[in-house]
């Protein structure tokens, strides 16, 4: 540009002296060619420039497409696209997580000692009550139990706020769709388990050559309500296939797993609280089918990030098998005898 200006210069000031000159040779005309010259170097010099600047534009945006690009294909090597591989945005840290876990714990076990405690003071009998009224107490003991755990995880949550859209969801819509539906992943993760537990039992049975113990599982000291009256079954049904499926998946899916995906990858996460959720029950006999159980929870939860998921599959798991025995039992079978076979 700059020695473009020059010549610009030097053939002004010739033309100047030419016409400053008597008798010098037609003066005008070469004073308007040295000008048309002057704008033909100018005309030059900008589409120059243009093009210097369209190449570097070019390339600048090249270079980000490039950038871009190469994101994308990291993000989908990586797996990222895969809902069930997806992490939640947890706003809490581990110190948080360990205090709730261990402050769900201790209400839970210190909410049945406060009921039981307090049976007497309301003038109440356990061993002179109806089978009808245990299921009405055990009823309430376990909606009071679920308020409690669950009244202080969320009370601990909300210190959290904005909370994420997916923690704790439960979301009604689109119970069909093939990504995400609630209720498809959950009839998918009930046939999953279904057979996965049925598996691990038959293989239980061929390595240890005998049926499982089931003799403390809480649902033998359930036998005497199960088929005794409408009451008592309504009863049963609403405590292992409503009370239940909500606080254990809330508390083991909605919360502990969902906060190890923090540190560890989503089918760890999974692993784990299908591991603790087994190990909560206190039933060494049944840990294996329970955690097996616990995984089908565990990644119908992943897949959806929707509570509703898991503690559907939880509770048709549950009542299922309070309904099903409640109809043996009608049918003149020995349901314990049952259990313990199967």
């Amino acid at each position: 540009m700059v020695s473009t200006l020059l010549s610009v210069s030097s053939l002004l000031a010739q033309s100047s002296f030419c016409c400053s000159f008597p008798g010098s040779p037609k003066p005008k005309i070469f004073a308007e060619q040295s000008r048309a010259l002057a704008l033909n170097l100018f005309s030059s010099q900008r589409q120059f420039n243009r093009s210097i600047s369209g190449r570097a534009l070019r390339s600048v945006c090249f270079f980000n497409a490039g950038d871009k690009s190469k994101g994308d294909l990291q993000e989908k090597e990586t797996g990222l696209d895969w809902p069930i591989l997806k992490r939640w945005d947890v706003p809490w840290e581990w110190q948080t997580v360990s205090l709730t876990s261990l402050a769900c714990g201790l209400s839970f076990v210190l909410t049945g000692l406060v009921e039981a405690a307090a049976i007497p003071y309301l003038g109440l009998r356990i061993e002179e009550l109806s089978l009808d009224e245990k299921a009405e107490i055990l009823f309430l003991d376990q909606g009071i139990t679920t308020a409690v755990v669950l009244g202080i995880m969320y009370s601990v949550a909300n210190t959290f706020q904005p909370l994420p859209e997916d923690v704790f969801r439960y979301d009604w819509r689109d119970p069909f769709s093939l990504q995400k539906g609630w209720l498809l992943w959950a009839g998918f993760g009930l046939v999953g388990a279904l057979t996965a537990i049925a598996l691990t039992g038959a293989a239980m049975s061929f390595f240890s050559g005998e049926s499982p113990q089931r003799e403390t599982d809480a649902l033998v000291r359930l036998l005497p309500l199960i088929g005794s009256s409408s009451i008592s079954t309504a009863c049963l049904v609403g405590i292992t296939g409503v009370f239940a499926p909500v606080l254990e998946e809330t508390v083991f899916r909605g919360f502990f797993m969902m906060s190890m995906t923090k540190w560890v990858p989503t089918p760890v996460a999974v692993i784990i609280s299908a591991a603790v959720f087994a190990l909560a029950h206190l039933t060494p006999g049944q840990f294996p089918q329970l955690f097996v159980l616990g995984t089908a929870l565990g990644f119908s939860y992943a897949q959806t990030h929707n509570l509703l998921t898991p503690i559907t599959i939880h509770a048709f798991w549950n009542s299922g098998v309070i309904l099903l025995l409640t109809f043996l039992q009608l049918q003149g079978y020995d349901i314990k005898e049952l259990l313990q076979a199967t």
